[in-house]
């Protein structure tokens, strides 16, 4: 993603590990970039992670040298984003790196992609 468009919440789970690091940042938890990125953390592997077991938790808390509070403050922002995608309070936008005579495909391809999302979303609640 490039420096100049911050990642886009609610496509959360098509970013990159520089998204996801960027993410990281603005929610105050920057000091786990660099391990994020090593261990390859992009925005699929942070859906994942809402089917996450306890003994799964427990290894990526390991893993990544998370205290239980900055647990706690990922999986609530993670959670605040899902919940503006039930809301629909983020519009959807172009993808930084699509060209712009693509952008009503991008975006209707995001909305589809968002409703289905939202339909699995409402299932894990």
């Amino acid at each position: 993603m490039s420096r100049e468009h911050p990642p886009e919440p609610l496509d959360f789970f098509i970013w990159t590990v520089e998204d996801v690091g960027s993410w990281l940042e603005e929610i105050n938890l920057g000091s786990y970039r660099q391990i994020f990125k090593e261990n390859g953390v992009n925005g699929e592997y942070l859906e994942s992670m809402s089917v996450f077991t306890t003994e799964q938790i427990l290894h990526f808390i390991r893993r990544h040298h998370m205290k239980w509070g900055d647990f706690i403050t990922l999986c609530k922002e993670l959670r605040r984003i899902k919940v503006a995608c039930l809301k629909g309070e983020q519009r959807v936008r172009r993808p930084w790196w699509a060209p712009s005579c693509l952008s009503v495909v991008f975006v209707k391809a995001a909305k589809r992609n968002r409703q289905s999302r939202v339909v699995s979303l409402k299932l894990e609640s």
